[in-house]
């Protein structure tokens, strides 16, 4: 394993890629057009410069269950406002619930040790229940289904029986405040609100039912509240929340409707799916709304292709309700896969208890966050030594760019033998614009490729297309899993202003990247979050990477701090218990970060904090930090985490001085 960028740390034999549905695919593909496409880079090239004919024969190899298909793949071909399939009807629900038989489809397990298995068979019997509880109740195509959720079963089955009816899911995960709630399903007005009672996290017990009073209190459009017992027992539940206003408990509520036949009501291409939720940090979260058959086919091409997911499959992704990759795991139904739901903290009661887990059921893709990897390896542990780990032949890491330090662990202590596979996309799209591949080599530091008919490329200021260099990652061409739009946005003002106003017609997605030479990216953080020190833009991931080989730090945050005229470079540590931050180690870590990069790179301004905020999903949040430091206001601190910790960074007497 070299230090070297231009040696890979993984690569998968020639009879690995053969048998992979990656070069199934393109097999297919040169069979069907009689092409000659000889590897990924040139599938992809193609996938780009016919996407008409990709999604069209990506549709057939996935085996899209629709009532229709259509004559057309792409009707108007604009950005924003592109018609996919416009005569295609389908169901998503449909689509995940394809398997009807006894192999194992989610394993739940909470951080108190308890778990439950559901079978495809009883998952779909689950499913009809529930849909005919809320058919019994009013719920109709278009309507707004809500989830005020942990990870657990309950929340997959009450998913998949909102929007086999054609009705809209949204959600949250329970560790949002009130007015965090309020703020997302306050602007969607939910029908129907399904909520747990309480939940585990980091060895506390944790009571909803105070906020869930609050929600109903506040949010008028919500005629029932179906509570789901989690850290009560079913009985208890019922007490509980007998003088709840509209509230029912889960077993009442399917135990009191009719028997219905579990039906899929077919719905255009771009029906409304999700309601996914902007973080939020900068004003009211945007609402933004997911169509059934761009969500279905782009999860589908990220599944079986591009993580080569199949039925003998365990796949697991650490996740809450309220973050995209709960939807995006949720899809692996469609596979045929277990799906393995996980809810508490990932430390709890061991660093390594996820790695119990992952053994214990035959884990083959593990998901998980960059932070979760740059913890686990400051946590010094091995699971390579301590874990048998037998299944797993895939890691995905996404949240934020995982280091060339966090590959190398991997590689070193987890997992030899394993595609570890960077993604980045995001709430956005619901997926990924570069992500793994099964028959690609891995690059320290680099996403594997970009995704099969996503036009990504990185402009120049100019607005080129840049191969080496760095710049603002774009997608030059529509793509069908674009948002329909934002809620409540009828002139599209908003939804134009998020991602077309730099070039009219390009989605800018705010990332500040690079395409390397061999089709790799390199993601350099947020373009907003860009440090422009003497007018030199410098990602922040590239000073992280740095500092993350420092032994004394556990966490960072930078920003750039408006002095004299121009900015320097501030960063912000957390450091091991019992560490203090004395000219020594300043001097160290300054030191690190300029023998790897440049002068320009390193903190004119070291400052020492006990904690750094993050949104609920696990994300810092450099731009309010800079607010803070500026005195400005952050506008909407429910979608933090940790929301006391700004605090942290007011009025350091360290930033008033040279």
């Amino acid at each position: 394993m070299s230090n070297n960028n231009a040696q890979p740390l993984w690569q998968p034999t020639p009879e690995a890629i053969a048998a992979t549905q990656m070069d199934q695919f393109r097999r297919r593909v040169n069979d069907r057009h009689q092409l000659n496409l000889a590897d990924y880079a040139e599938l992809y090239q193609w996938s780009v410069d016919q996407r008409e004919q990709f999604w069209s024969d990506l549709w057939d190899y996935a085996e899209v269950i629709a009532s229709e298909r259509g004559e057309q793949v792409l009707g108007k071909d604009t950005m924003p406002g592109a018609e996919w399939f416009p005569g295609a009807r389908l169901n998503f629900a449909e689509n995940l619930l394809r398997y009807r038989d006894d192999k194992v489809a989610l394993v739940e397990r909470l951080e108190n040790g308890s778990r439950r298995q559901l079978s495809y068979a009883e998952l779909y019997a689950r499913v009809e229940r529930v849909a005919a509880a809320l058919v019994a109740e009013g719920v109709e195509q278009g309507d707004r289904v809500a989830g005020f959720m942990p990870n657990i079963i309950d929340t997959v089955v009450a998913m998949l029986a909102t929007t086999s009816i054609g009705a809209i899911w949204t959600s949250c995960s329970p560790d949002f405040g009130i007015n965090g709630v309020f703020d997302r399903f306050g602007q969607v007005q939910p029908k129907v609100l399904f909520a747990c009672e309480g939940y585990f996290y980091n060895g506390k017990t944790i009571d909803s039912l105070p906020r869930l009073q609050e929600i109903v209190a506040r949010i008028e459009s919500i005629e029932k509240m179906v509570v789901v017992p989690v850290a009560r027992s079913a009985e208890d539940t019922r007490a509980a929340i007998a003088s709840l206003d509209k509230a029912v408990t889960l077993d009442d509520f399917v135990r009191t409707a009719p028997e219905r036949a579990l039906s899929f009501a077919q719905t255009e291409f771009n029906h409304p799916l999700y309601i996914m939720y902007s973080s939020g940090t900068t004003g009211v979260p945007k609402c933004i709304v997911h169509g059934v058959g761009g969500t279905l086919l782009q999860h589908l091409k990220e599944h079986r292709l591009h993580c080569d997911l199949k039925r003998d499959d365990t796949l697991f992704y650490f996740t809450t309700c309220g973050w995209m990759m709960w939807n995006w795991l949720v899809s692996g139904l469609a596979c045929g896969a277990t799906l393995v739901l996980f809810d508490g903290s990932p430390f709890y009661p061991a660093a390594e208890s996820l790695w119990d887990m992952a053994d214990e059921e035959g884990i083959s893709v593990f998901g998980t966050s960059a932070k979760y990897i740059a913890a686990l390896e400051k946590s010094g542990r091995k699971p390579r030594e301590s874990h048998k780990l037998e299944k797993l032949r895939a890691v995905l890491s996404t949240g934020s760019p995982l280091a060339h330090e966090g590959f190398r662990y991997v590689y070193r202590d987890i997992k030899e033998d394993v595609c570890l596979s960077s993604i980045s996309g995001g709430t956005d799209i619901v997926s990924c614009f570069a992500l793994g591949n099964p028959t690609l080599p891995v690059y320290a530091g680099e996403l594997q490729c970009r995704g099969l008919g996503m036009a990504v490329e990185v402009w120049n200021d100019d607005g080129q297309a840049v191969v080496g260099e760095k710049g603002e990652l774009v997608c030059a061409k529509s793509f069908p899993c674009m948002p329909i739009g934002f809620w409540n946005d009828d002139d599209g003002a908003k939804y134009r202003g998020a991602y077309f106003e730099n070039w009219p017609g390009v989605w800018a997605h705010g990332d500040y990247a690079e395409v390397t030479e061999h089709g790799g990216v390199i993601i350099y953080g947020r373009s907003d979050a860009v440090l422009n020190p003497g007018g030199v833009r410098i990602g922040t991931a590239e000073i992280y990477r740095q500092v993350e080989k420092v032994e004394e730090v556990l966490d960072s945050i930078c920003i750039g701090q408006d002095w004299r005229d121009d900015v320097r470079v501030v960063l912000f540590v957390v450091l091991r218990e019992g560490v203090e931050l004395d000219d020594a180690l300043i001097q160290k870590i300054r030191a690190t970060i300029r023998a790897n990069t440049t002068p320009r790179h390193v903190p004119a301004k070291v400052i020492q904090v006990a904690d750094i905020p993050r949104t609920i999903s696990g994300k810092i949040v450099e731009l309010a930090v800079r607010n803070v430091v500026h005195g400005k206001p952050v506008k909407n601190q429910e979608a933090l985490a940790n929301p006391e910790a700004l605090k942290l960074y007011e009025n350091l007497p360290e930033l008033a001085e040279d």
